[in-house]
């Protein structure tokens, strides 16, 4: 499965995307908001070979995918669609770029089009994404995708020994 948008494309990641994502996984700025990392090199092959397996995996509930700049082929951030209850179509999104592709517009671009594949050919009713309160870039790209934010998740991660709280967004398709 592959995501197209006008200056990317999403597609499956590749056994040969381990160096180029752990630049960006292993970088202490890329990841200061998150309740993982910075990734040691063996931690981005385990990623890596989670996100080959999700390919196979039947039913499907999770796609990873490899953020690619077409201008230049480079890989250049992750985004992620899982879906957390079949039953209630619910899912969750979550999207990572490299520092130099930061503020650029790429995070709004990948994020909607992982939010409309969910809403559309996912077949979700609900998808929910949550960023750190001072990731104010996460909060722009949310909001300008047209997500809702619906409350703060307080102490909801430990995060390098210091909890930290969410910001809980969602957006809501048609029922069918």
């Amino acid at each position: 499965m592959e995501l197209s948008t006008a200056r990317l494309l999403l597609r499956p990641f590749r056994a040969d995307d381990h160096a180029a994502l752990h630049v960006i996984a292993g970088d202490p700025q890329v990841v200061r908001w998150m309740d993982w990392g910075p990734n040691t090199p063996e931690e981005t092959g385990v990623f890596l070979t989670y996100a080959l397996a999700s390919e196979t995996e039947t039913p499907r509930r999770t796609w990873k995918f490899a953020v690619v700049r077409r201008a230049d082929q480079a890989l250049i951030g992750s985004a992620e669609l899982h879906i957390e209850s079949p039953e209630h179509r619910r899912g969750t999104m979550g999207y990572l770029i490299a520092p130099a592709a930061q503020g650029q517009g790429y995070a709004t671009e990948a994020a909607r089009a992982v939010l409309d594949f969910g809403l559309t050919g996912g077949g979700l009713h609900r998808i929910t994404a949550t960023c750190d309160p001072e990731n104010a870039g996460s909060v722009r790209v949310l909001e300008k995708i047209g997500m809702t934010r619906e409350g703060r998740l307080r102490d909801h991660f430990l995060i390098r020994g210091a909890w930290r709280d969410r910001l809980l967004y969602a957006a809501l398709g048609q029922l069918r």
